[in-house]
């Protein structure tokens, strides 16, 4: 099957929102201290109560900010990053159990248009890209007398259609009565009039339910964690639409646009995982003097000058808070620098230049309370809540990497609560080696719509349960004395830029921050799922937050003009 626009279809984590990390059985991942030394912020005017010079303030530390923040820093803007957790990275994160230092989140990244490729280059990790096994992934779903059956998802397909419905792989999965359903979407007229917007309803028009529920379903919840019949064809399948209406049916537009994008649609990952990407980020943001402020939690957000619009500056209000105790050279424990019984301390920070790289959740709070005249919709989607569970086995049997990758769950399988699972060490070449004849295993929980199944369960409750669904997914018997170490990653925003109606709502939000001098917003929540949709977009947003720092006349007015617009409306 090619990979989805967005995201490798074996890995399980949909790739938004910031984890939850459960200490007991994990490290907590590494980042940039906040008090690592900032050379470029020891000099100049000072920020408002805080003793601290900044040019651009950077709320939240995911991929999307440190880019953001590295880009700005590069042509020597004093930055500030805060962020409320303890590490950096969000949902590109690490995890460390049984010695190995392993993908918290992310673990893969989609090669379409080469600006992940870009800054890994950049970064000088070049060297350390591999690509994963070809031998795909598989899926489950609810087979006969009440029993789990499972095969090799459908190659010639995208989003989980098929481009040849009758083919061995597709019947092997939906039936012969499914597959000739599905074959009369080659019998069906197309409606030239109009576009299909709905993934969901028009799989179901076209193929019927077997395709929907068994091949789409299973890939929407894995991918986007949302329903398919809310998300938006156009963005999870660009172009379809036109294949359609030039081939005559959904699978031969499948087929067109699948031989169309072979070439963009493969994914890649590091060698030592996707997490040290953010430790070279990291790397380079302390090299250019950037001041990264963990467990600071941005509380308010008002624009300078009367909060009149074209006014300009920005007074971000934030929040130390507590972070683990650690010893000082005195022997004095101490928690981020202070007595351990020191207060939460109150920042106030002024900067020309704010850039929002925080979830949905936190920027649209910080945004309502700018007052740029943005009313924020009340029918934005909710965020799903995707638990990942990562197990490291001592079991010989898994060698023969009896599934593929991984696993894809279709809704209803019996005796599995999880909806993916990914073999990661059948995956990467590289973890195998370092493993040791050990294989690491990773399970996804939480379907759109319905209550995660991990709430209020415990470390060790949910360390079983994985294990009863990694046997049940992999075909093989496992046991508690195989489980060598476990650990957990939470996400509880994460928001699905591809629903329906999103587009319209994300461009209204655009339209406010193109009127407003020196504020932006990025992150998956506006740019889309995966590093390929999340980089460049925050590279957008850093380069405007540059050349208006550059160029200051080209902030716009009250009325949303620059001095260019107003030059080019006289001339």
């Amino acid at each position: 099957m090619t990979e989805p626009e967005t995201h490798d279809t074996s890995d399980p984590v949909a790739g938004f929102g910031v984890p939850e990390r459960h200490a007991d059985r994990s490290a907590m991942g590494q980042g940039v201290s906040p008090e690592t030394p900032n050379p470029a912020a020891a000099t100049g005017a000072s920020g408002a109560g805080d003793g601290h010079a900044t040019d651009v303030i950077v709320v939240g530390a995911g991929v999307a900010g440190l880019v953001a923040a590295l880009e700005c820093a590069k042509v020597g803007l004093r930055v500030t990053v805060l962020e409320r957790r303890e590490s950096i990275g969000g949902c590109v994160g690490r995890i460390e159990l049984d010695g190995l230092s392993l993908d918290s989140g992310a673990e893969s990244f989609a090669t379409r248009g080469g600006t992940v490729a870009e800054l890994v280059e950049s970064l000088g990790l070049s060297d350390a890209v591999e690509s994963p096994n070809a031998a795909g992934a598989w899926l489950a779903w609810p087979g006969s007398g009440r029993r789990l059956d499972a095969a090799p998802l459908p190659r010639t397909g995208m989003l989980g259609i098929p481009a040849n419905p009758l083919g061995d792989d597709v019947r092997r999965i939906i039936g012969w009565r499914g597959a000739w359903r599905a074959y009369a979407d080659r019998l069906m007229p197309i409606l030239t009039i109009g576009r299909a917007h709905s993934l969901g309803k028009l799989v179901r028009s076209r193929m019927g339910d077997a395709v929907l529920e068994r091949l789409v379903t299973p890939i929407s919840a894995g991918v986007y964690s949302t329903n398919p019949d809310d998300l938006d064809l156009d963005v999870v399948a660009p172009g379809l639409n036109e294949a359609m209406t030039r081939t005559g049916s959904l699978s031969g537009g499948v087929g067109q646009l699948v031989e169309e994008r072979r070439a963009g649609g493969a994914v890649q990952g590091l060698r030592g995982g996707m997490h040290t990407l953010v430790d070279a980020l990291a790397a380079q943001l302390e090299r250019f003097g950037v001041d990264v402020r963990t467990g600071t939690e941005a509380t308010d957000l008002e624009r300078l000058g009367g909060g009149e619009a074209g006014s300009t500056g920005w007074r971000v209000r934030a929040t130390a808070l507590a972070a683990p105790a650690e010893a000082s050279a005195t022997g004095e424990v101490l928690v981020a620098g202070e007595p351990v019984d020191a207060e939460p301390r109150e920042l106030v920070l002024d900067a020309p230049y704010v850039i929002l790289a925080a979830p949905a959740d936190t920027s649209r709070r910080l945004l309502d309370q700018a007052a740029l005249g943005w009313a924020d919709a009340a029918d934005w989607p909710s965020a799903a809540s995707v638990e990942l569970v990562t197990l490291v086995l001592d079991a010989p049997a898994l060698g023969a990497a009896p599934r593929g990758t991984g696993v894809l769950v279709a809704a209803g399988t019996p005796g599995v609560t999880a909806k993916a699972l990914t073999h990661s060490t059948a995956k990467w070449s590289w973890l195998a080696e370092l493993a040791g004849g050990r294989h690491v295993v990773r399970l996804s929980y939480g379907r759109a719509g319905e209550a995660n199944p991990l709430d209020g369960r415990t470390d060790d409750e949910v360390a079983a349960l994985a294990l009863a669904d990694a046997g049940a997914l992999l075909g093989t018997p496992l046991d508690a004395s195989m489980l060598r170490a476990s650990g957990r990653s939470a996400w509880r925003d994460a928001l699905s830029q591809a629903t329906i109606g999103q587009r319209d709502r994300v461009r209204a939000l655009e339209d406010v921050l193109a009127a407003e001098p020196g504020i932006e917003a990025t992150g998956s929540w506006v740019a889309g799922t995966g590093l390929a949709s999340v980089i460049p977009h925050a590279l957008e947003a850093a380069r405007r937050i540059r050349h208006l720092a550059v160029n200051p006349g080209d902030a716009p007015d009250a009325a949303g003009e620059t001095p260019r617009d107003r030059s080019e409306g006289d001339a």
